[in-house]
């Protein structure tokens, strides 16, 4: 089995926290970048010291930095990393987008859209780039030459259906496993219905994960996580609502009045064993692999949730480990 992992928020060192995933036999690591560390330069650092790992974003967000800056970006990094990298890109939240990057959260499937499609176009282009769209304008620069996939983290349809168009992969966050087939579809139709192949698009959905002896302890450090998502942003509560409408409800208004704990209660045994993995390093580990073992799964993503404590992230690297 294969598996990627994604590095906490709250690691101190990526670059070490890749070496070790390299040891364990993942295949790739991953980093998000929300505020405080910088994705490419950290996975820079961490592709200096690896030698076989993938290394990817996930995410990037395409409000941030213009399509541009992103593709010199992944060039440089995918030249460090000799070919190894992956650029996985999505919309963020508004409140990310509005209150950190100030810009507006208009039309985020149009940005998406047109962002992977300059983006690659700027990466890995046959000519010299221009392009008009909605978003982005650009007149006659040259493409970087530089072959890099580009991903895309998509919950809605319409940003799936911007996937569909435009990406070779996609990153699913916070729909339930026993769905991902469904919502896939949507991407299949699109991509087929502008001339590409939806067996080409690699499918890697997020799998929150923790592993402890103590397995009351894992499932609450993973209901902890659905928690924050669903409470934190409106897209990932509609995901969720498509089969917890109660309780993704009950999470957010919890959530978002300031009741944590609240919260956390209001996420269900179901909800949990259908949007993550929990429990002893056995049980996780199985679970793991139902997951991996699903039709619509290319490869399982772990996500080890922030704020665990080193003790439990290392159980759960260890358990879930594919060398294991």
């Amino acid at each position: 089995m294969q598996a990627g992992i994604l590095v906490p928020n709250d690691a101190d060192d990526l670059a070490a926290f890749a070496e070790r995933s390299e040891t364990l036999g993942y295949d790739s690591v991953w980093t998000g970048e929300l505020w405080g560390r910088d994705s490419f330069v950290a996975l820079t650092r961490a592709a200096l010291r690896t030698e076989n790992i993938h290394l990817g974003t996930a995410i990037v967000n395409v409000y941030g930095r213009s399509p541009a800056t992103i593709a010199q970006a992944a060039a440089t990094l995918n030249d460090a990393a000799d070919g190894r990298f992956t650029l996985g890109l999505g919309t963020s939240t508004r409140k990310v987008v509005e209150d950190l990057h100030s810009e507006p959260f208009d039309n985020p499937a149009r940005q998406l859209h047109e962002a992977i499609e300059l983006t690659k176009q700027f990466l890995n282009g046959e000519s010299r780039v221009s392009y008009e769209g909605d978003k982005f304008d650009v007149a006659d620069f040259p493409s970087l030459s530089t072959d890099v996939s580009v991903y895309a983290a998509a919950l809605g349809p319409a940003t799936r259906r911007a996937t569909g168009r435009t990406a070779e992969g996609w990153l699913p966050h916070n729909i339930p496993f026993d769905r991902l087939g469904e919502a896939f579809e949507t991407i299949a139709k699109t991509a087929e219905a502008v001339g590409r192949d939806p067996q080409a698009i690699t499918t890697i959905p997020y799998v929150p994960s923790a592993a402890s002896d103590d397995p009351e302890r894992a499932r609450a450090a993973v209901s902890g996580h659905l928690a924050y998502y669903v409470g934190s942003g409106e897209g990932y509560r509609r995901a969720v609502a498509e089969s917890f409408p109660e309780a993704a409800d009950a999470i957010a208004k919890a959530w978002r009045s300031g009741n944590r704990d609240e919260a956390r209660a209001a996420v269900t045994d179901e909800m949990l064993d259908t949007l993550g993995v929990a429990g002893t390093p056995e049980q996780a580990r199985n679970q793991l692999a139902e997951v991996a073992a699903l039709d619509a799964v290319d490869v399982p993503l772990v996500v080890i949730p922030d704020d665990t404590g080193d003790e439990l992230r290392r159980e759960t690297m260890e358990a879930l480990a594919p060398g294991e």
